[in-house]
């Protein structure tokens, strides 16, 4: 008798494993993926003398991407990260950052989860406007730096929820960030 129960209880552990093994294969949705995220952008860019910019605003992005293997896709956007603002001295200071993305993504499939993490380049473009104290005025910035991103997302067939966090290496800033969550659906 003890025998028969040790053996339900290996056939029982080893078919859970089985199901386990083989369930991010068969919930795995690949092909072409729309979205749309929204979220918080975070900024703060280079000392200014005795002024630091530091804001965030809404923001939102609009991404496609192709996931070519179960742990493998590519991935771009447009993200417009609101127009941050801050205030130094009777000046006030308005950030509009814009910009495109570029990602390989590696994904750890989950059962019906990923865990992704991304990696690329973000082309951006920045226009500073400035206004008080008899100052008015504006500058502009472009360029190509890295860009990371960590994250995790629910698929249900062929659509997916997901969160993450992005950082954009922009070379004037010290930090920019982007907080969103979203969803995509794959074709």
């Amino acid at each position: 008798m003890e025998d028969s129960v040790h053996r339900s209880m290996n056939v029982l552990v080893l078919s859970a494993i089985a199901t386990l093994v083989t369930l991010p294969a068969a919930a795995a949705d690949n092909g072409f993926y729309l979205g749309l995220s929204a979220g918080q952008s975070q900024i703060a860019s280079e000392d200014y003398g005795d002024f630091e910019f530091k804001g965030g605003d809404l923001g939102y992005k609009v991404f496609a991407g192709y996931r070519m293997l179960t742990f493998l896709a590519v991935e771009g956007s447009y993200v417009d990260f609101g127009a941050p603002d801050d205030e130094s001295a009777d000046v006030r200071y308005e950030l509009d950052v814009t910009g495109f993305d570029l990602y390989a993504v590696g994904l750890l499939p989950l059962g019906i989860a990923d865990i992704f993490v991304k990696a690329g380049v973000v082309d951006w473009d920045a226009d500073l406007t400035t206004s008080g104290a008899g100052v008015p005025g504006s500058a502009s910035d472009s360029g190509t730096d890295p860009a990371y991103g960590l994250g995790f997302q629910l698929r249900f067939g062929s659509f997916t929820a997901r969160a993450e966090v992005e950082y954009f290496d922009v070379e004037s800033a010290n930090h920019l960030y982007m907080y969103s969550v979203g969803a995509a659906y794959t074709f």
